[in-house]
Formats: structure tokens, sequence, C-alpha cells
């Protein structure tokens, strides 16, 4: 027996879309706008070119794309294929792109010419912006490819960080992110009338709620430029510009807008949000109660969505209001979504009682099919689940949650050394572990620290060897070089040495 009852694919489902809401606006960028019928035929005459160079189904294809509209057809275009989407961002160091790319093996790698990626010998590139494929896609036909998968079949891998301090690629099928849709409509009921924003890089998986929360229920996307979603008050003037109505925060992103918020009134007051969801990392509950003040429990509804990459982005759902905002009690993170089974069980994998800390456990049919290419890793993480029918898995999530005695779920932290910061997974341990290799180093302890509302960062203490002494130079370039290994894309760092 299955977890799995869904019929349909992606570029199915958005096809379908498509015949109903061909002139309506489906992705903004800027000055830039692609109607549903154009994202369509753009992806089709992607999709078609990938295939005449040798893509086929269950290929992964690597993508390397600035924030823009092409992104989004790039991203349609390699499932038109019937292949996978492998997406690395542009802003990702040399040796984590290598990683990747050795690791996933793609067929072909899409980016644009500015980019400069590197892609290992023999490895096909295509270039968007190349005169020459420019010319060829504009000679392709624009129609469906009728390239048709199961929905059993991948979708995307991406890769997380986590406690072997290699990065592990999640590979996610078609029908994951389809049920993940369907099975939340009870409680959103998203349409068309919704503008949402592509806040977050597409190598996060948060990012995949956010493009098809959009595509697949006729919405408009508005895709966010960088430089706007490190800017908390041009962000704040877009979500206002636009119109926005839905919008996907980690907790310490939306900390900084908030303060935009208090600090432009004017603003703040044209904003159409109907929803915020929040997403990635834990929830400062109390830290809400100003935002409550200014616009209510229900302009927007706050949403607070535990979730994990390999369990299909969201987990569970918790509606917040002013009076548990007051309460700031804990990190509620409500009720499971209803086709996943969210079990807290302790070491011997026995459920524990009511108000005792366990190891969340998450099963159904969000559960992903493993880790590409760690078979090892994939059976010790993804476990057979002795509680759904027979041949069901789980998904050991690593962290530690306990249920209340009005039947939802608080997160109580990890269970190993591992952190969130802006909803990147950090191993604390590893951090140190190659700070320790620095020549002089004695001793290094590695902590997030929040000095300002909302700004986490990673800081690091180090006590030199007996008599050694440790040049801030050249344990912050080691510090650097740290940052680079592990992959987490912060905006800067912090370095402190102790004698």
């Amino acid at each position: 027996m299955s977890d799995r009852v869904q019929t349909a694919t992606l570029p199915e489902l958005f096809e379908a879309r498509v015949r109903v809401s061909a002139e309506s606006v489906a992705v903004v960028c800027g000055e830039e706008w692609l109607s549903y019928g154009e994202v369509n035929g753009r992806a089709n005459r992607l999709a078609r070119l990938l295939v005449a160079r040798g893509v086929g189904v269950e290929d992964r294809v690597g993508l390397v794309l600035p924030r823009s509209v092409d992104l989004v057809v790039a991203v349609l275009a390699v499932l038109k294929a019937g292949a996978v989407y492998v997406p690395v961002d542009p802003g990702y160091p040399a040796d984590r792109v290598a990683y990747v790319w050795e690791d996933a093996g793609p067929s072909l790698v899409v980016t644009e010419v500015g980019v400069g990626v590197q892609v290992p010998a023999g490895v096909p590139l295509v270039a968007l912006d190349d005169a020459g494929v420019v010319a060829e896609l504009a000679g392709l036909c624009g129609s469906d490819v009728g390239v048709r998968v199961s929905p059993e079949a991948a979708a995307y891998v991406i890769y997380t960080s986590g406690s072997t301090g290699r990065p592990k690629g999640v590979v996610v099928p078609h029908g994951n992110v389809v049920r993940l849709f369907e099975a939340t409509d009870q409680w959103f009921g998203f349409g068309a009338d919704d503008v949402w924003t592509l806040f977050h890089s597409f190598a996060f998986d948060f990012s995949v709620w956010e493009l098809w929360g959009a595509l697949l229920r006729g919405g408009r996307l508005v895709v966010v430029p960088f430089e706007v979603s490190r800017s908390p008050g041009e962000f704040l003037r877009l979500l206002a510009d636009e119109g926005v109505t839905v919008l996907n925060q980690t907790p310490s992103a939306f900390y900084q807008l908030m303060q935009a918020d208090r600090e432009a009134v004017e603003v703040g007051a044209r904003l159409r949000l109907r929803w915020v969801v929040f997403g990635g990392e834990a929830l400062d509950l109390w830290r809400l109660e100003e935002w409550f003040d200014r616009h209510g429990d229900t302009g927007p509804v706050l949403v607070n969505m535990y979730g994990i990459t390999e369990t299909t982005v969201h987990v569970s759902y918790a509606a917040l209001d002013s009076r548990i905002a007051k309460s700031g009690v804990g990190s509620v993170i409500g009720v499971g979504i209803p086709d996943l089974r969210v079990y807290v069980l302790d070491g011997g994998l026995r459920p524990v009682p009511v108000g005792v800390a366990g190891e969340m456990y998450v099963g159904g049919a969000g559960v992903a099919r493993g880790y590409w290419s760690r078979p090892g890793l994939t059976a010790g993480r993804f476990v057979a689940d002795p509680f759904g029918p027979a041949g069901a898995r789980m998904y050991r999530s690593g962290d530690v949650a306990r249920w209340t005695d009005g039947g939802v779920l608080e997160f109580v932290g990890r269970v190993d050394g591992q952190v969130k910061v802006r909803g990147f997974r950090i191993e604390l341990g590893e951090v140190e572990s190659v700070l320790g290799e620095c020549v002089g180093v004695g001793q290094a302890v590695v902590v997030v620290r929040e000095d300002r509302p909302g700004d986490r960062r990673l800081v690091a203490y180090v006590v030199p060897d007996a008599g050694g002494e440790v040049g801030r130079g050249r344990c912050g370039s080691m510090w650097r070089g740290c940052c680079r290994s592990i992959w987490c894309p912060l905006p800067s760092w912090c370095w402190s040495g102790c004698r």
C-alpha cells in the first residue's frame, strides 16, 4: 500500500492552467512580465532544445541563473523535458558548485554568459543569452512538448547541509509537490487573485512553495531581485506596489521587515497581504506582538509552518494571533498537514506522553525519495514506519518537539549541534573543526549570536595554543574559507578572539 495517490505532474497542471488563463500575467520581474501563455511557449521551446541536446527522462539538469523571468521558464522547461532540475545559486562559492556537479552528475547545465559558472569537462552548457541559443530557440515550436512522466518521477534535487559534513541532494518527486497544495487548500484557498513573491533563492526549498503556489493556482509571481531581498525597506515598498497577497519568510527576515514597516507607516498602510507564512527556522512568538498591534489578527493572517526539505517543504500548520504572541510561550508549530503522519518518539521508537520531548518523525505522502546517490545515508534517515501502511517510510528529522495538552506541536530544539540561520542548516561542530586546523588555534567554539533583532550571525571564539599567537588576519582568512566550505550564503560574518 502506498502513501502516494497523485495522478498529475507539475507541467501537466501548469498546462491545464494555461488553457484557462493564457492571457493572465504569470511572472513579473522589475519591468519585465510574461503571461501564462508566454511562459508556456518559452518553456516549450527551451524544453525542445534540451531534448535535442540529449536530455532524457530523469536526467539531472543543472540550473545556475540569476533571479529573473528566465529562471522560472527554465525550471518549467526542465520538467517539461521529463528531467530533474538541480538548482545552484549564482552566489555559491566555486567549491560548492564543483561539489554539486560531481555529486549530481548533470547531463547539461543551463545558465547565462555573465554568470561565469565552471562546468565539468564534457558537460554541455546552454547559455540562455548566447546569440546562437537565442536564435535556435526562436526557430523552435512553442506548443506543448508532450513528454509524459509519472507523478513518481523526480522533479528536483535540492542540496542541503547536514551532520555528515557533506551536502546531501534530496530527491523530490512531482507528486510530493502537487499533494502539498491539495492537502493545504482547506486552510489557504489560494487562487488566481493572489500575488506571490519569489523571495528566496531557488536553491532553498521554500522557493518550491512560492513558485508553484502561484503557478498552479493561476496567481501572479513577483520575482524579487537579490538586492531588494536584502533591503527590508525596498522590499516593503515592492510588497505594497505590487499588491502582494501571499508572503513567505524566514522569521529572521520578517523581523527586519517588521522594523521597516514600523519606520515607514505610510508604506505599511498600503499592504494588501492576506497571508504571511513562516518557515525555515524557529519562530519567536513574542516578537510578533508589535505587528499584531499595527495590523490586527487577520490583516494578514500569520501562519507558522515547520518544514523539512526531506518531507517536501512543509510539515505542519499553526495560525497565529495576538493572544498567542502575547503568551510568548515556546515555538508553536501546530498540527500536521492532513496527508502526513507526525510522530514524537523516544529512542525506542515509542510515542512519548503529552508534554514530554522526543524526536520528530514524519511519514506520509510528503516523504522524499531519499538522498541522491547516498543509499546508506538514505537508509539511516528514511526508516520503516511501524505505524503506517505496509511498506511505508518515515523521515527521522533530528528535531525535538513535544505535544501540548491542546494537541499541537511545540518545537524544542535539535538532538545534535545543528542550527539554522536564515533558513540554512549549519553544523557548528563542522565549523569548529575547520577553525581548529588553523595554525596556533588550541580550541575553537562557534555560536549563534543575535546582537540586533532579526540579525543572527555565527561568531567564533578561539583560544591560542599555549604560548602561541593567533593573528586576526590569518584566522580571519581561515574563517572566511570555512564559511565558504560549509556553503551558507550569509551576508556577513563575525570573528572574535579570546586569550
